[in-house]
Protein backbone atom coordinates (compact mmCIF):
# COMPACT_ATOMS: atom_id res chain seq x y z
CA UNK A 1 0.00 0.00 0.00
CA UNK A 2 2.78 1.96 1.08
CA UNK A 3 4.64 1.56 -2.56
CA UNK A 4 1.25 2.52 -4.38
CA UNK A 5 0.76 5.63 -2.64
CA UNK A 6 4.25 6.83 -3.24
CA UNK A 7 3.90 6.16 -6.65
CA UNK A 8 0.80 7.85 -7.58
CA UNK A 9 1.92 11.18 -5.67
CA UNK A 10 4.73 11.06 -7.76
CA UNK A 11 2.76 10.69 -11.18
CA UNK A 12 0.61 13.29 -10.32
CA UNK A 13 3.36 15.90 -9.51
CA UNK A 14 4.46 15.07 -12.75
CA UNK A 15 1.24 15.43 -14.67
CA UNK A 16 0.54 19.28 -12.72
CA UNK A 17 -0.71 21.74 -15.49
CA UNK A 18 1.79 24.33 -16.90
CA UNK A 19 2.48 26.51 -19.11
CA UNK A 20 5.84 28.55 -21.21
CA UNK A 21 8.75 26.68 -22.84
CA UNK A 22 11.31 24.40 -20.90
CA UNK A 23 14.85 24.45 -20.48
CA UNK A 24 16.90 22.16 -22.33
CA UNK A 25 20.52 21.75 -20.33
CA UNK A 26 23.70 22.44 -22.22
CA UNK A 27 26.78 22.24 -20.29
CA UNK A 28 27.67 21.45 -16.63
CA UNK A 29 24.92 21.30 -13.76
CA UNK A 30 24.69 20.06 -10.73
CA UNK A 31 21.61 18.00 -8.70
CA UNK A 32 20.83 17.64 -5.32
CA UNK A 33 18.21 15.80 -3.98
CA UNK A 34 16.78 13.46 -1.28
CA UNK A 35 13.38 12.04 -0.23
CA UNK A 36 11.33 8.70 0.86
CA UNK A 37 12.98 5.03 0.70
CA UNK A 38 11.32 1.61 0.71
CA UNK A 39 13.07 -0.92 0.86
CA UNK A 40 11.69 -4.30 -0.23
CA UNK A 41 11.87 -7.07 2.10
CA UNK A 42 14.85 -9.02 2.30
CA UNK A 43 15.23 -13.68 3.10
CA UNK A 44 18.82 -14.35 4.71
CA UNK A 45 19.74 -17.77 4.98
CA UNK A 46 22.11 -18.52 8.09
CA UNK A 47 25.03 -21.31 7.25
CA UNK A 48 25.21 -21.71 11.40
CA UNK A 49 22.28 -23.47 13.99
CA UNK A 50 20.24 -20.36 13.89
CA UNK A 51 17.16 -21.39 14.65
CA UNK A 52 17.52 -24.60 14.79
CA UNK A 53 20.58 -27.29 14.23
CA UNK A 54 21.68 -27.06 10.26
CA UNK A 55 21.20 -23.47 9.88
CA UNK A 56 18.84 -21.06 10.38
CA UNK A 57 16.32 -18.51 7.86
CA UNK A 58 15.14 -14.62 8.69
CA UNK A 59 12.69 -12.40 7.07
CA UNK A 60 14.40 -8.77 7.33
CA UNK A 61 11.19 -6.73 6.57
CA UNK A 62 12.05 -2.94 5.87
CA UNK A 63 10.03 0.20 7.35
CA UNK A 64 10.32 3.35 6.77
CA UNK A 65 13.48 5.08 5.32
CA UNK A 66 15.07 8.05 3.68
CA UNK A 67 17.56 8.54 0.99
CA UNK A 68 19.59 11.62 0.15
CA UNK A 69 22.16 12.54 -2.93
CA UNK A 70 24.18 14.95 -4.95
CA UNK A 71 25.41 14.44 -8.48
CA UNK A 72 27.64 16.63 -11.45
CA UNK A 73 26.80 16.27 -14.86
CA UNK A 74 26.97 17.67 -18.60
CA UNK A 75 24.33 18.00 -20.83
CA UNK A 76 24.80 17.76 -24.46
CA UNK A 77 22.23 19.73 -25.43
CA UNK A 78 19.93 17.30 -27.69
CA UNK A 79 17.99 16.42 -24.20
CA UNK A 80 21.21 13.16 -23.22
CA UNK A 81 22.94 13.66 -20.15
CA UNK A 82 25.34 12.36 -18.28
CA UNK A 83 26.33 12.39 -14.11
CA UNK A 84 28.62 11.24 -11.85
CA UNK A 85 25.92 10.37 -8.41
CA UNK A 86 26.83 10.35 -4.49
CA UNK A 87 23.59 8.38 -2.62
CA UNK A 88 22.96 7.53 0.94
CA UNK A 89 20.19 5.25 2.02
CA UNK A 90 18.64 4.50 5.28
CA UNK A 91 16.08 1.69 6.39
CA UNK A 92 14.58 0.82 9.76
CA UNK A 93 14.14 -2.91 10.14
CA UNK A 94 11.43 -3.51 12.84
CA UNK A 95 8.99 -6.13 12.95
CA UNK A 96 7.43 -9.29 14.96
CA UNK A 97 5.26 -12.22 14.20
CA UNK A 98 3.96 -14.35 17.61
CA UNK A 99 5.42 -11.41 19.72
CA UNK A 100 8.84 -11.21 20.75
CA UNK A 101 9.72 -14.39 20.28
CA UNK A 102 9.76 -14.02 16.93
CA UNK A 103 11.41 -10.90 15.67
CA UNK A 104 13.62 -8.50 13.85
CA UNK A 105 14.88 -5.26 15.16
CA UNK A 106 17.65 -2.87 13.62
CA UNK A 107 18.67 -0.95 10.78
CA UNK A 108 20.87 -0.80 7.69
CA UNK A 109 22.65 1.92 5.44
CA UNK A 110 23.75 2.00 2.04
CA UNK A 111 26.30 4.60 0.33
CA UNK A 112 28.29 4.57 -2.60
CA UNK A 113 28.14 6.28 -5.97
CA UNK A 114 26.99 5.44 -9.59
CA UNK A 115 27.06 6.44 -12.91
CA UNK A 116 24.19 7.78 -15.03
CA UNK A 117 22.83 8.15 -18.17
CA UNK A 118 19.51 10.21 -18.44
CA UNK A 119 17.34 11.76 -21.46
CA UNK A 120 15.33 14.85 -21.37
CA UNK A 121 12.10 14.40 -23.42
CA UNK A 122 11.47 17.34 -24.97
CA UNK A 123 7.29 18.25 -25.04
CA UNK A 124 7.49 20.91 -28.06
CA UNK A 125 7.69 17.45 -30.29
CA UNK A 126 4.40 16.50 -29.49
CA UNK A 127 2.88 19.66 -29.69
CA UNK A 128 3.23 21.09 -26.10
CA UNK A 129 4.67 24.10 -24.83
CA UNK A 130 5.05 24.06 -21.19
CA UNK A 131 7.94 24.75 -18.40
CA UNK A 132 8.29 20.84 -17.64
CA UNK A 133 10.42 18.44 -18.76
CA UNK A 134 10.01 14.66 -18.26
CA UNK A 135 12.98 11.99 -17.94
CA UNK A 136 14.28 8.85 -18.27
CA UNK A 137 17.49 7.17 -17.34
CA UNK A 138 19.48 4.08 -16.35
CA UNK A 139 22.89 4.14 -13.98
CA UNK A 140 25.17 1.71 -12.95
CA UNK A 141 27.89 1.42 -9.70
CA UNK A 142 28.88 0.58 -6.18
CA UNK A 143 27.41 0.27 -3.44
CA UNK A 144 28.31 -0.48 0.12
CA UNK A 145 25.88 -2.31 2.50
CA UNK A 146 26.30 -1.68 6.09
CA UNK A 147 23.51 -3.44 8.99
CA UNK A 148 23.58 -1.73 12.13
CA UNK A 149 23.81 -4.68 14.72
CA UNK A 150 20.31 -6.02 14.10
CA UNK A 151 18.80 -8.97 16.15
CA UNK A 152 16.22 -11.47 15.15
CA UNK A 153 14.91 -13.94 17.41
CA UNK A 154 13.37 -16.83 17.17
CA UNK A 155 10.19 -18.90 18.73
CA UNK A 156 12.80 -22.33 19.82
CA UNK A 157 14.72 -19.48 21.52
CA UNK A 158 17.60 -19.15 19.51
CA UNK A 159 18.64 -16.05 18.34
CA UNK A 160 21.55 -14.57 15.33
CA UNK A 161 22.96 -11.32 15.18
CA UNK A 162 24.05 -9.16 12.21
CA UNK A 163 26.45 -6.65 11.47
CA UNK A 164 29.06 -5.43 8.93
CA UNK A 165 29.63 -3.89 6.06
CA UNK A 166 29.94 -5.22 2.28
CA UNK A 167 30.38 -3.39 -1.16
CA UNK A 168 29.43 -4.54 -4.59
CA UNK A 169 27.83 -3.95 -8.01
CA UNK A 170 24.35 -1.22 -8.19
CA UNK A 171 22.18 -0.86 -10.44
CA UNK A 172 19.04 2.16 -11.00
CA UNK A 173 16.27 2.83 -13.34
CA UNK A 174 14.99 6.83 -13.46
CA UNK A 175 12.02 8.54 -13.99
CA UNK A 176 11.03 11.72 -13.32
CA UNK A 177 10.14 15.74 -14.26
CA UNK A 178 12.04 18.91 -13.70
CA UNK A 179 10.14 22.16 -13.82
CA UNK A 180 11.87 25.22 -14.44
CA UNK A 181 11.43 27.98 -11.57
CA UNK A 182 10.19 31.18 -13.28
CA UNK A 183 12.49 34.59 -13.44
CA UNK A 184 15.27 32.22 -12.51
CA UNK A 185 17.28 30.91 -15.93
CA UNK A 186 18.73 27.09 -15.44
CA UNK A 187 16.76 26.71 -11.61
CA UNK A 188 14.87 23.79 -11.54
CA UNK A 189 12.53 21.64 -9.46
CA UNK A 190 12.63 18.15 -9.54
CA UNK A 191 10.64 15.06 -8.87
CA UNK A 192 11.60 11.50 -9.67
CA UNK A 193 10.85 8.11 -8.60
CA UNK A 194 14.40 5.67 -8.63
CA UNK A 195 14.24 1.85 -8.35
CA UNK A 196 18.09 0.50 -6.90
CA UNK A 197 18.99 -2.95 -7.16
CA UNK A 198 21.88 -4.83 -6.15
CA UNK A 199 22.00 -8.32 -7.51
CA UNK A 200 24.66 -10.65 -5.98
CA UNK A 201 26.00 -8.20 -3.47
CA UNK A 202 24.97 -10.49 -0.31
CA UNK A 203 26.71 -13.88 -0.99
CA UNK A 204 27.87 -16.20 1.61
CA UNK A 205 30.62 -14.81 3.66
CA UNK A 206 29.13 -11.53 3.41
CA UNK A 207 28.21 -10.91 6.92
CA UNK A 208 28.73 -12.47 10.23
CA UNK A 209 26.45 -13.97 13.08
CA UNK A 210 26.32 -15.72 15.96
CA UNK A 211 23.90 -18.12 16.72
CA UNK A 212 22.65 -19.60 19.95
CA UNK A 213 20.18 -22.31 20.48
CA UNK A 214 18.53 -22.10 23.51
CA UNK A 215 17.81 -25.65 23.49
CA UNK A 216 21.57 -26.88 23.50
CA UNK A 217 23.14 -23.73 24.29
CA UNK A 218 25.01 -23.80 21.52
CA UNK A 219 26.83 -20.78 20.40
CA UNK A 220 28.16 -20.78 16.44
CA UNK A 221 29.67 -18.12 14.05
CA UNK A 222 28.74 -18.22 10.62
CA UNK A 223 27.75 -17.21 6.87
CA UNK A 224 24.84 -14.86 5.82
CA UNK A 225 23.32 -15.37 2.20
CA UNK A 226 21.28 -12.52 1.30
CA UNK A 227 18.48 -12.57 -2.19
CA UNK A 228 18.40 -9.43 -4.15
CA UNK A 229 18.04 -6.12 -3.16
CA UNK A 230 15.44 -3.77 -4.21
CA UNK A 231 15.09 -0.11 -3.13
CA UNK A 232 12.27 2.27 -4.19
CA UNK A 233 12.62 5.95 -3.53
CA UNK A 234 10.22 9.15 -3.96
CA UNK A 235 12.92 12.17 -4.31
CA UNK A 236 12.39 15.75 -4.69
CA UNK A 237 14.91 18.10 -5.56
CA UNK A 238 16.93 21.04 -7.22
CA UNK A 239 18.87 20.93 -10.12
CA UNK A 240 20.73 24.29 -11.22
CA UNK A 241 22.06 24.28 -15.16
CA UNK A 242 25.48 26.56 -15.21
CA UNK A 243 24.98 27.76 -18.77
CA UNK A 244 21.52 28.50 -19.58
CA UNK A 245 21.10 31.63 -21.12
CA UNK A 246 17.46 32.78 -21.08
CA UNK A 247 15.62 32.56 -24.27
CA UNK A 248 16.10 34.97 -26.85
CA UNK A 249 12.74 37.03 -27.45
CA UNK A 250 10.62 36.86 -29.65
CA UNK A 251 11.37 38.64 -33.62
CA UNK A 252 9.75 42.44 -33.37
CA UNK A 253 6.97 41.86 -35.94
CA UNK A 254 7.55 43.07 -39.26
CA UNK A 255 5.65 46.28 -40.03
CA UNK A 256 3.55 45.72 -43.37
CA UNK A 257 5.37 47.99 -46.27
CA UNK A 258 3.44 51.79 -46.58
CA UNK A 259 0.73 51.19 -49.21
CA UNK A 260 1.79 53.68 -51.92
CA UNK A 261 -1.00 54.64 -54.17
CA UNK A 262 -0.25 55.08 -57.82
CA UNK A 263 -0.54 58.43 -59.03
CA UNK A 264 -3.40 58.97 -61.39
CA UNK A 265 -3.37 61.33 -64.79
CA UNK A 266 -6.06 63.25 -66.57
CA UNK A 267 -5.30 64.30 -70.00
CA UNK A 268 -6.64 67.16 -71.21
CA UNK A 269 -6.46 68.27 -75.32
CA UNK A 270 -6.40 71.43 -77.18
CA UNK A 271 -7.00 72.99 -80.78
CA UNK A 272 -3.97 73.46 -83.24
CA UNK A 273 -2.47 76.38 -81.94
CA UNK A 274 -4.81 77.29 -78.86
CA UNK A 275 -4.38 77.32 -75.29
CA UNK A 276 -8.30 77.74 -74.48
CA UNK A 277 -9.79 75.22 -73.15
CA UNK A 278 -12.93 73.72 -74.88
CA UNK A 279 -16.25 72.16 -73.30
CA UNK A 280 -15.16 68.87 -73.13
CA UNK A 281 -11.52 70.06 -71.26
CA UNK A 282 -13.66 71.70 -68.46
CA UNK A 283 -14.86 68.60 -67.83
CA UNK A 284 -11.92 66.62 -67.23
CA UNK A 285 -10.64 69.36 -65.13
CA UNK A 286 -13.59 69.27 -62.86
CA UNK A 287 -13.06 65.31 -62.66
CA UNK A 288 -9.62 66.06 -61.51
CA UNK A 289 -10.41 68.48 -59.46
CA UNK A 290 -12.97 66.28 -57.81
CA UNK A 291 -10.57 63.52 -57.49
CA UNK A 292 -7.82 65.73 -56.08
CA UNK A 293 -10.18 66.12 -52.70
CA UNK A 294 -11.36 62.34 -52.47
CA UNK A 295 -8.06 60.53 -52.86
CA UNK A 296 -5.32 61.48 -50.61
CA UNK A 297 -3.14 63.91 -53.09
CA UNK A 298 0.36 65.56 -52.00
CA UNK A 299 0.95 67.67 -54.79
CA UNK A 300 -0.83 68.28 -58.62
CA UNK A 301 1.52 68.46 -61.60
CA UNK A 302 0.16 70.19 -64.53
CA UNK A 303 2.27 69.20 -67.37
CA UNK A 304 2.28 71.26 -71.58
CA UNK A 305 2.95 69.90 -74.55
CA UNK A 306 2.54 70.81 -78.07
CA UNK A 307 2.76 68.66 -81.30
CA UNK A 308 5.94 69.85 -83.66
CA UNK A 309 4.48 71.92 -85.94
CA UNK A 310 3.83 75.82 -85.39
CA UNK A 311 1.99 78.44 -86.34
CA UNK A 312 5.61 80.13 -86.82
CA UNK A 313 7.86 78.63 -89.02
CA UNK A 314 12.54 78.14 -88.88
CA UNK A 315 13.75 78.41 -85.80
CA UNK A 316 11.64 79.76 -83.68
CA UNK A 317 9.22 77.47 -84.12
CA UNK A 318 10.10 75.18 -81.07
CA UNK A 319 10.44 78.30 -78.73
CA UNK A 320 7.00 79.75 -79.98
CA UNK A 321 5.59 76.53 -79.22
CA UNK A 322 7.64 76.04 -75.44
CA UNK A 323 5.88 79.19 -74.48
CA UNK A 324 1.95 77.61 -75.54
CA UNK A 325 2.50 74.50 -73.28
CA UNK A 326 2.97 77.32 -70.54
CA UNK A 327 -0.17 78.71 -71.59
CA UNK A 328 -2.14 75.69 -71.75
CA UNK A 329 -0.75 74.57 -68.36
CA UNK A 330 -1.78 78.12 -66.96
CA UNK A 331 -5.35 77.55 -68.33
CA UNK A 332 -5.81 73.96 -66.69
CA UNK A 333 -4.68 75.43 -63.10
CA UNK A 334 -6.61 78.54 -62.95
CA UNK A 335 -9.55 76.21 -64.55
CA UNK A 336 -8.33 73.94 -61.30
CA UNK A 337 -8.32 77.08 -59.03
CA UNK A 338 -11.85 77.97 -60.11
CA UNK A 339 -12.98 73.88 -58.93
CA UNK A 340 -11.92 74.88 -55.71
CA UNK A 341 -7.76 73.31 -55.62
CA UNK A 342 -5.40 75.33 -53.85
CA UNK A 343 -3.19 77.49 -56.08
CA UNK A 344 -0.29 76.32 -53.68
CA UNK A 345 -1.00 72.82 -54.73
CA UNK A 346 -0.31 72.88 -58.29
CA UNK A 347 3.09 73.00 -60.07
CA UNK A 348 3.16 74.03 -63.83
CA UNK A 349 5.66 72.91 -66.72
CA UNK A 350 5.45 73.63 -70.00
CA UNK A 351 7.74 70.93 -72.52
CA UNK A 352 7.26 72.10 -75.68
CA UNK A 353 7.35 69.84 -78.15
CA UNK A 354 9.43 67.31 -76.34
CA UNK A 355 7.91 63.82 -74.92
CA UNK A 356 4.99 63.02 -77.66
CA UNK A 357 2.46 60.34 -77.17
CA UNK A 358 2.62 59.87 -80.71
CA UNK A 359 5.46 60.27 -82.58
CA UNK A 360 5.70 61.73 -85.57
CA UNK A 361 7.80 63.59 -88.61
CA UNK A 362 8.43 67.07 -88.66
CA UNK A 363 6.32 69.69 -88.79
CA UNK A 364 3.06 67.25 -88.28
CA UNK A 365 -0.15 68.05 -86.39
CA UNK A 366 -1.23 65.02 -84.29
CA UNK A 367 -3.81 66.38 -81.99
CA UNK A 368 -3.21 63.79 -79.06
CA UNK A 369 0.72 65.46 -78.87
CA UNK A 370 -1.14 69.02 -78.36
CA UNK A 371 -2.48 68.20 -74.84
CA UNK A 372 -1.82 69.05 -71.10
CA UNK A 373 -1.38 66.42 -68.32
CA UNK A 374 -2.56 66.73 -64.78
CA UNK A 375 -1.21 64.25 -62.27
CA UNK A 376 -2.58 63.60 -58.93
CA UNK A 377 0.72 62.89 -56.52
Amino acid sequence: MRLRTALLATTLMAAAPVAASATTITGPYVDIGGGYDLTQSQHAHFAGDAGGEGGGSSTYRHKDGFTGFGSFGWGFGNGLRAEVEGVYNYSQINHARNGAANSTRGSDQSYGGLVNVLYDIDLKQFGIDAPVTPFVGVGAGYLWQHYNPTTSMYQNGGSTRLGGTNGGFAYQGIVGAAYDIPNVPGLQVTTEYRMIGQPGSFVDGSYSGTSISAPSGHRSTGNVNFDHRFNHQFILGLRYAFDTAPPPPPPAPIAPPPVVTPARTYLVFFDWDKSNLTARARQIVAEAAQASTHVQTTRIEVNGYTDNSSARGGASGAKYNMGLSIRRADSVKAELVRDGVPASAIDIHGYGEQHPLVPTGPNTREPQNRRVEIILH
